[in-house]
């Protein structure tokens, strides 16, 4: 069974579970319980994600997990619903931004970051007829990201503070900053409602094969734009330390489909552009995902110091209270 949430119906389901705890009945709500044959795996469906596209479309899952285990997917529009899915049980693990696992991680979530998705793929694209030839220009601009405080966000806001001193109107500077669905930000730059954006590949290079807007800073220059993970695996510490051959099962088949990513780049490029139409209704063009592919290295290895560091930048920006301690979130185990 595969579930699709539209994502006015995914807020309503989680105001529901954040109120009543997750239905879950072959899983015991979170997926722990003795003699669970049924999971759910969680992502997005924009290319940083590809390795659960793939282990979908080729059924890696069942390859790694127990005999007799109904292997479910759920496709998420942001970090913050898929977390509530993780928490409340809704899905036992999957792909998600680094930004919200360090987040609710470090406002008490139980989370564990087993490996990695990805890394790169964040572009900062400039509108055309924005007058926007450098990040100098940002001043008195509106840029637009996923969610406050994602990734991206975290990305952008940290490269426009620390290289040219301009910060958003959440602390009081010079930017304008609003969110929405990566996917809608060609026509919001056809509209003119935005003048910037940091965008998830593919979503960039739709941007520019359809030429409302032009690359202003890529990924490489962008704020930890090659090191940090773009998406991580994430499951329950529940899972980790009552389940760990189930958790070792999950993470060997996602480490079969990222192997298959590396090895067969053709295929997998047919498998993203499928399955981005199938979720998201919009047919992606080969050359746009070639482009795209082109900023991404798939890996599943994962860096703590990385994350710690960028977790810090989220402090520096305000999106954090308190300076945040990722320690015991990262357990490279299931990877080594």
């Amino acid at each position: 069974m595969k579930k699709f949430l539209s994502i006015i119906a995914l807020a309503a389901l989680s105001l529901v579970l954040a109120a009543c705890g997750s239905s879950g009945e072959a899983s015991g709500g979170d997926g722990s319980g003795e003699g669970s044959k049924e999971i759910t795996i969680g992502y997005f469906p924009n290319i940083n994600h590809v390795a659960g596209m793939v282990a979908e479309e080729k059924d890696l899952y069942t390859e790694t997990l127990p005999d007799g285990t109904e292997v479910n997917y759920q496709y998420f529009p942001d970090g913050s619903a898929f977390m509530t899915a993780l928490e409340t049980g809704d899905i036992q693990g999957g792909l998600v931004g680094p930004g919200p696992a360090m987040n609710h991680f470090t406002s008490g979530a139980k989370i564990n970051v087993v490996a990695a998705g990805s890394t790169g793929g964040t572009v900062i694209m400039a509108r055309k007829g924005a007058n926007i030839e450098s990040p100098e220009d940002m001043k008195g601009k509106t840029f637009i990201s996923p969610r406050v405080g994602c990734t991206h966000d975290v990305q952008f806001e940290t490269m426009m503070k620390e290289e040219y001193g301009i910060t958003s109107d959440r602390t009081g500077g010079e930017m304008k900053h609003v969110t929405g669905k990566p996917a809608t930000y060609h026509s919001m730059f056809k509209t003119g409602n935005v003048d910037a954006a940091t965008v998830p590949e593919p979503w960039a290079s739709v941007i520019e094969e359809k030429g409302s807007g032009e690359v202003l800073v890529d990924t490489k220059n962008v704020a930890y734009g090659e090191t940090l993970p773009a998406a991580v695996f994430v499951t329950s510490q529940d899972l980790v330390e009552n389940k760990p051959d189930l958790v070792q099962s999950i993470v060997d088949g996602h480490k079969k489909a990222t192997e298959f990513i590396q090895d067969n780049p053709a295929e997998a490029k047919e498998i993203a552009i499928k399955k981005i139409k199938e979720i998201t209704d919009q047919e992606l063009s080969s050359s746009v995902i070639d482009n795209a592919w082109e900023r991404i290295n798939f890996t599943y290895e994962v860096d703590a110091e990385v994350l710690q560091d960028f977790a810090n930048s989220s402090y520096d920006l305000e999106f954090l209270e308190e300076k945040p301690d990722l320690e015991g979130l990262v357990d490279t185990s299931f990877i080594e």
